[in-house]
C-alpha cells in the first residue's frame, strides 16, 4: 500500500501569518511602555490608572468584538477578515499618531481622547487577527501534529514580537520629561504604518483558501457553553489569566518609571524598564518552548498547578524584597545607544519571572475549560475571546489601588489574587461532570 503523501505547504502565506501573530503582539503592548509619555503630561496629574488606560483600552474592544467577529469571521471569511483586521491596525497606528499632533494648549482632553480611541481600534485589529491566525495556520499546515506544529511557531514568533516592542519603543522614547509627546514617537509610527500596509499588500496577494464550514445540524447560542460548570468557571479563570499577563508588565512599566521611581536617578528610565518588561516576554517565549516541548507528556492540570504556585511565589517574594537591587543587562541612551549592566530592584527580577509561568496559561486553561464539550467548543472559543476583557478590568483596578495611595508594591496583590483562583479552578472545579457527555448530545 501507497503511504499517502503530505500536502506542499503554501509557506507564502505561513510566512504572512506569522508576521501577524507579531502584528497582534505589537498592536496589543505598544501602549505599555507609550503609557510614560502620557504620565508625564500635567493635565494627567501623574495619575497610574490614566497613563495605563491607553494599554486597556485595547482589551475593552475584545469585550465587543468577541462574538460580532465570529460572526464576522462567518460571513465574509479568513482573507477577508484578516484584511479587515489589518486596514483596523493601520488606522489605529494613524489615529494614535493624529493624538500627538492636536494642539495640547487648550487641554489634554482632546488629544488623550484620540489616543485612546486609536487603542481601541488596536484593540478591534489584534481581536480579528487572533481569530483568523490560529486556525488558518492549522488550515495551511494540514490539520495534525504539524497544524499544531505551525500555531505553536505563531505563538513564539508573537512572544518575540512582545519582547522586542517594549526594547525598541522604551529606546526610541529614551528619557521621558514632561516636554515629552506622542510627536516624539513618530518614527515608531511610521514604521508601524509601513509595516501593517506592506502586510495588507501581501495578503491581498496571497491565494488562501477558506476551510471548509462544518454543517451545523442545531443552532448553539454564544453563551451556551456557560451551562457547563468547568466552562464557566475556566472562562472566568481566562479573564483573570489576562489580568496576569497584562498587568504584571504593565504595572511594573509605571512602577520603573514613576517619578522618584527605582529607576529615576538613571535618567534612562524608560529604556531600562522596557528591558525589564522584554525579559517578561522573554520569558514567555522560552515557557512556550518548553511547553511545546513537554505538552505531550505533562497534562494541562498539572501545568496549570506548578505554574500558578510558582507565579503566586515570585510575586510574595518580590514584594518582600522592596529595596534590594540586581544586576541584568539593560539598554541604555545617555552617552549613545548600548547594553550594559544596569542595576534594577530584584523584585522586578521576580516579577518578570512570572512570564514564564504565564505562558502556558492560555492553551492549559483553554484544554481544561473545553474538555469533552464537542458541539460546543466553537461557541466557548467566542467567549474567550471576550474575556479578554480581563486585561482591562484588572489594569484599571491595579492603577486606581495606586492612585488611591497604595503602593506599587502592594498592589500587586491584585494578580496574586487572580492567580489564587486560577489554582483553585484548577485543582478543585476544572474537571467536566460525570454525565457531561449526555449534556452535549
Amino acid at each position: 500500500m501507497s503511504t499517502e503523501e503530505k500536502p506542499s505547504i503554501n509557506w507564502v502565506a505561513v510566512i504572512t501569518m506569522m508576521f501577524l501573530c507579531g502584528m497582534i503582539a505589537f498592536v496589543t503592548y505598544l501602549g505599555q511602555p507609550l503609557s510614560n509619555v502620557w504620565k508625564a503630561q500635567d493635565a494627567i496629574k501623574n495619575s497610574t490608572m490614566l497613563a495605563m488606560l491607553g494599554n486597556a483600552m485595547v482589551f475593552v474592544a475584545y469585550l465587543f468584538m468577541g462574538i460580532p467577529g465570529g460572526k464576522l469571521l462567518g460571513k465574509v471569511g479568513y482573507k477577508k477578515t484578516a484584511l479587515i483586521g489589518i486596514a483596523a491596525g493601520f488606522i489605529a497606528m494613524a489615529v494614535q499618531m493624529l493624538s500627538g499632533k492636536l494642539p495640547m494648549e487648550g487641554g489634554l482632553a482632546l488629544p488623550y481622547g484620540v489616543y485612546l480611541v486609536g487603542g481601541f481600534i488596536g484593540g478591534i485589529s489584534a481581536c480579528l487577527l487572533n481569530m483568523v491566525v490560529n486556525p488558518m495556520l492549522n488550515l495551511l499546515g494540514g490539520g495534525g501534529k504539524r497544524g499544531n506544529q505551525l500555531n505553536m511557531a505563531g505563538m513564539t514568533f508573537n512572544s518575540l514580537t512582545a519582547t522586542v516592542t517594549p526594547l525598541i519603543v522604551g529606546s526610541l522614547i529614551g528619557a521621558v520629561t514632561a516636554d515629552t509627546s506622542m510627536a516624539d514617537c513618530d518614527l515608531l509610527m511610521y514604521i508601524a504604518l509601513g509595516v501593517f500596509a506592506v502586510s495588507f499588500v501581501i495578503i491581498s496577494l496571497v491565494s488562501i483558501k477558506d476551510p471548509e464550514q462544518a454543517v451545523v445540524t442545531e443552532k448553539i447560542g454564544a453563551f451556551a457553553p456557560l451551562r457547563f460548570r468547568h466552562c464557566l468557571l475556566g472562562v472566568l479563570a481566562i479573564f483573570a489569566y489576562m489580568g496576569v499577563e497584562a498587568g504584571i508588565p504593565g504595572v511594573m512599566t509605571q512602577w520603573l518609571t514613576a517619578e522618584g521611581g527605582p529607576l529615576a536617578a538613571t535618567g534612562n528610565a524608560a529604556a531600562i524598564a522596557g528591558s525589564v518588561v522584554a525579559v517578561y516576554w522573554l520569558l514567555m517565549f522560552v515557557g512556550r518552548l518548553i511547553g511545546a516541548a513537554i505538552g505531550g507528556k505533562v497534562s494541562s492540570r498539572t501545568m496549570m498547578v506548578v505554574t500558578s504556585l510558582a507565579a503566586i511565589a515570585f510575586i510574595v517574594i518580590g514584594t518582600l524584597t522592596t529595596g534590594v537591587a540586581a544586576k541584568m543587562p539593560g539598554i541604555v541612551t545617555d552617552g549613545g545607544f548600548g547594553v550594559k549592566m544596569v542595576e534594577v530592584p530584584l523584585a522586578a527580577v521576580f516579577f518578570a519571572l512570572c512570564g514564564l509561568c504565564a505562558s502556558v496559561m492560555w492553551p492549559a486553561i483553554f484544554n481544561l475549560a473545553t474538555e469533552k464539550l464537542g458541539k460546543y467548543t466553537a461557541a466557548a472559543s467566542g467567549l474567550f475571546m471576550m474575556m479578554v476583557f480581563g486585561g482591562f478590568v484588572f489594569q484599571i483596578l491595579q492603577g486606581l489601588l495606586i492612585d488611591s495611595g497604595i503602593s506599587y508594591m502592594l498592589s500587586f496583590i491584585v494578580p496574586g489574587l487572580a492567580l489564587a483562583y486560577i489554582f483553585i479552578y484548577t485543582v478543585g472545579f476544572s474537571k467536566p461532570a460525570d454525565d457531561i457527555e449526555a449534556l452535549v448530545k
